[in-house]
């Protein structure tokens, strides 16, 4: 088993698209860019994003694009816009494109919990 070894990375989103940044940081938060990368190891690196409040989406997708979330109750779906979300907390729009580009397994809460957005 190798040696786990994690550095930071420094990362300033502003002026970059969501997407295009958060497949980068998946990549680092998984550990893919080492040459020692096992997928059933958690070997991945810090990732720390500044000016997440910049961040910037191609098109119209501030206005056009919804997130959604249900409390499992009964006319329980809250639906908010990519602005609203901006609004609430700038960086809940970049978590929430990295989450959903990590694997689905039990390694992605420890990999998310290495995501610092300021």
């Amino acid at each position: 088993m190798p040696k786990i070894t994690r550095e930071t990375h420094q990362i300033d989103a502003s002026g970059k698209v969501v997407g295009r940044l958060a497949s980068q940081i998946a990549i680092l938060l998984m550990g893919k860019n080492k040459p020692t990368y096992m997928p059933n190891l958690d070997a991945g690196d810090i990732v720390v994003v500044t000016n997440a409040d910049k961040l910037v989406f191609t098109g119209k997708k501030w206005s056009d694009k919804l997130y959604h979330r249900s409390s499992n109750r009964p006319s329980g779906i809250t639906t908010l816009t990519a602005e609203q979300m901006k609004e609430r907390d700038p960086g809940l729009v970049l978590q929430h494109a990295v989450k959903y580009m990590l694997p689905k397994n039990k390694l992605q809460t420890d990999r998310m919990k290495r995501l610092k957005i300021q």
